[in-house]
């Protein structure tokens, strides 16, 4: 346990220049103290939205069945306030079914790209595994791009 340890709120204030030269332990404690907040404020966030759909939901799909909509964004009121209810439609597609349809539209004379995206992709798995002939004729195809880096301080 750090003595006079420093608080989520106390680094508010801070130039991010002096947190960073605060010490690693007292940045692991900080890392902790921003997890669990953020674990809770979620939970609290999650608990909250179940509770205003457990309000609303029934009303936003009469008004949806009024409207004739299955999906989307539906506007009512409840007193001073307005709901705006967004239920988003999420569609998937079969893609042993769609390579299928490609190759029919293709055998029958038409660009298949007139009616459906075709992308490719390779499994990263996959490629480090491949021998290297095979990689090296994929590698002018391949941009390797970077996420967002992460650390995570464990304390011992």
């Amino acid at each position: 346990m750090i003595a006079n340890r420093i608080t989520l709120d106390a680094i508010r204030a801070m130039p991010i220049g002096e947190i960073a030269a605060l010490p690693a332990d007292a940045l692991a404690a900080l890392q902790e103290d921003a997890d669990a907040a953020l674990k809770s404020a979620k939970t609290l966030k999650d608990w909250l939205d179940g509770a205003i759909a457990l309000k609303f939901g029934e009303r936003a799909r009469e008004t949806r069945a009024t409207l004739g909509k299955d999906t989307g964004t539906v506007r009512f009121s409840d007193g001073a306030v307005t709901i705006v209810a967004d239920l988003p439609k999420k569609v998937e597609w079969d893609q042993g079914r769609l390579a299928a349809l490609v190759e029919t539209i293709r055998a029958s004379g038409e660009d298949p790209t007139q009616y459906i995206e075709i992308s490719f992709s390779v499994s990263e798995r996959a490629y480090g595994v491949w021998p290297d002939a095979i990689r090296r004729a994929f590698e002018p195809a391949r941009t390797l791009k970077t996420g967002k880096p992460t650390f995570r301080l464990l304390r011992d």
